[in-house]
């Protein structure tokens, strides 16, 4: 098939291909404990029922950890062809009203911007509906081996990992294509070649035995509340640098991500600087960037008191740079608060978790295949960009398959506003997504044939 014959292909399936994805979207599927079950079985099934509607077979995949079945689905490739292996994740974050939502999350609705708003319009149901529209440009029968794994669990507590782990035969392949991703603009083509990695710890700080009158005893004895501020302050300079010593980084090489987009895409309020020394870029994928996500021990202010606090606590998670050791990085950031606690308090410091950054292997025929097929899909020459955000099973299929090619891309544009409210995907993405898929595979098939 030309260029021509798969994007004819790929415009003619998309009005089902949307269909499906509004099922899906439709949906609840949060994963998460304490959520119903109901809903991720059901997008599930849509998901299964979308492939078959590709003609490609899949089925329920039991990962063995007692969480929700991934699905999965292969076929052989043709002697001297290469294997494929297609990876999106089928659960979403949870989209509670009181985030902002304008819509009903869990209705998929199109409006006059041309997007379909929903929760996990795009991150990544969009990927399932990727997969399954280019499996259907080949009648679900490609020119290359291929296995698909959707998985139910990315936003929480993937069994996964562990499963490749003890099954890495199952997920050998040449080549992965990881549709969780996207281009920063709609119809600007990117291939994100690194992701940063993810750490986090707990911080306790004590400085009383027992809560004080703050007007009897304020001045010389500590609060435990104003020392951990203190203590976090430690963490930036006065432009907003993560300042841990020793800290990996360093200057993004690729595209950089416009100031006025990026203040346009996070809200940023008129008025407030963007952080940071280093370019955008650099300060998005290639730099540390630590950041508070929880504070325990404090009152809100309904229930505050005239009381000094004994004891304060907070979650502090550090994005790490693309090819950083996860536990070196977190050992410098556990062992930097450690030595700066103010005025001699207590402090003790738990490690949480400690995620890999990835960084895609490149100057292979893969690589070179897919640039050339976005280029082709979209008319214009892709760009290289990274992911501030992290996906852990990459380092984990790396170590399985080892020489595997990572192809990262996708539907979830800025705007897409994933994880928020309001998430949303544009069908031209999709379209031109499924395009782009099914010119890589075509490319790979033809190399293979020399």
């Amino acid at each position: 098939m030309d260029v021509s014959q798969v994007r004819d292909s790929a415009r003619a399936m998309m009005p089902e291909i949307m269909d499906e994805l509004g099922t899906l979207v439709s949906h609840a599927s949060c994963a998460f404990p304490g959520f119903p079950p109901e809903p991720v079985h059901a997008a599930r099934a849509q998901v299964i029922q979308m492939f078959r509607n590709a003609g490609f077979e899949v089925d329920e995949l039991d990962l063995e950890g007692g969480g929700y079945p991934a699905v999965w689905g292969e076929i052989p490739a043709p002697a001297g062809a290469p294997t494929v292996l297609l990876y999106g994740h089928y659960d979403v974050q949870p989209a509670p009203m009181e985030q902002g939502w304008v819509t009903d999350p869990w209705t998929p609705t199109m409006k006059d911007d041309g997007r379909m708003y929903g929760r996990g319009a795009a991150d990544d149901k969009s990927g399932a509906a990727i997969h399954a529209g280019t499996l259907r440009i080949f009648g679900g029968r490609p020119p290359v081996g291929v296995k698909v794994i959707i998985e139910g669990e990315e936003e929480t507590l993937s069994q996964l990992e562990a499963f490749v782990e003890k099954h890495p035969e199952r997920f050998k392949a040449d080549v992965m294509i990881i549709a969780d991703m996207g281009n920063i603009e709609c119809g600007q083509p990117v291939l994100t070649t690194m992701l940063r990695g993810h750490v986090q710890c707990i911080v306790e700080v004590k400085t009383i035995d027992h809560p004080l009158h703050s007007g009897v005893f304020g001045g010389p004895v500590p609060d435990a509340f104003v020392a951990l501020m203190r203590l976090l302050n430690s963490l930036w300079d006065d432009r907003g640098n993560t300042i841990v010593p020793g800290l990996e980084k360093f200057d993004w090489p690729g595209a950089d991500y416009p100031e006025p987009l990026v203040r346009e895409m996070a809200g940023v309020l008129p008025g407030v600087e963007i952080n940071g020394d280093a370019s955008i870029g650099s300060m998005l994928w290639s730099q540390p960037n630590a950041t508070v996500i929880g504070i325990d021990g404090v009152p809100c202010i309904a229930d505050a008191g005239n009381v000094l606090l004994p004891v304060a606590r907070a979650k502090v998670a550090m994005r790490i740079a693309p090819g950083a050791d996860p536990e070196a990085e977190l050992a410098k950031l556990m062992e930097h608060l450690r030595a700066n606690a103010p005025w001699g308090v207590q402090v003790d410091v738990k490690r949480v978790k400690a995620s890999d950054a990835f960084m895609a292997p490149k100057g292979g025929p893969a690589m070179a295949a897919a640039t050339e097929a976005l280029r082709e899909a979209y008319g214009i020459e892709p760009s290289e960009v990274g992911s501030g955000g992290s996906i852990p099973l990459l380092e984990t299929l790396m170590k399985a398959s080892p020489g595997a090619e990572f192809i990262l891309l996708g539907a979830e544009d800025a705007k897409a506003n994933i994880h928020g409210a309001n998430e949303s995907v544009h069908p031209d993405e999709i379209e031109r997504m499924i395009v782009a898929q099914a010119l890589l595979i075509q490319k790979l098939a033809n190399q293979a044939k020399g």
